[in-house]
């Protein structure tokens, strides 16, 4: 359970971060108190991580020749496209969260989303290792 929460944490802080950078991906709206801004973060935080759990391997396995092909730089565009599907999925739910287009907005924040995960992955505590 508190590898769990680690992750969404992570995730949460990786989107924050890159919502922050990145112009065209939008998480929270700024009006809201804070209270209801951080509830809308963890909850798009687990919505990402059930993609990146469920969907994300599918789409990697299809995509293997493509990774290989261009050395692992496709990886990009596959957790360019979580992300999209993520503000579509979050569109739905009607949580604060929305990535205005797919090609620099979304790549843009899927690097900053690797880079802040990897960050994060390496100074927080994880017990499955």
């Amino acid at each position: 359970m508190k590898s769990i929460a680690i992750k969404v944490l992570v995730n949460g802080v990786a989107l924050w971060v890159a919502a922050f950078l990145v112009f065209g991906i939008h998480l929270a709206d700024e009006n809201e108190p804070l209270g209801k801004r951080l509830l809308s973060v963890l909850l798009v935080a687990i919505v990402f991580g059930l993609i990146n759990a469920v969907i994300k391997p599918v789409a990697k396995f299809f995509s293997f020749p493509f990774i290989i092909l261009t050395l692992g730089l496709f990886t990009i565009v596959v957790n360019a496209l979580m992300l999209q599907l993520t503000s579509w999925v979050a569109g739905g739910l009607n949580l604060a969260f929305h990535v205005d287009h797919f090609f620099w907005d979304a790549i843009l924040g899927a690097v900053i989303v690797s880079i802040v995960s990897i960050v994060l992955g390496i100074v927080l505590p994880d017990d499955n290792r």
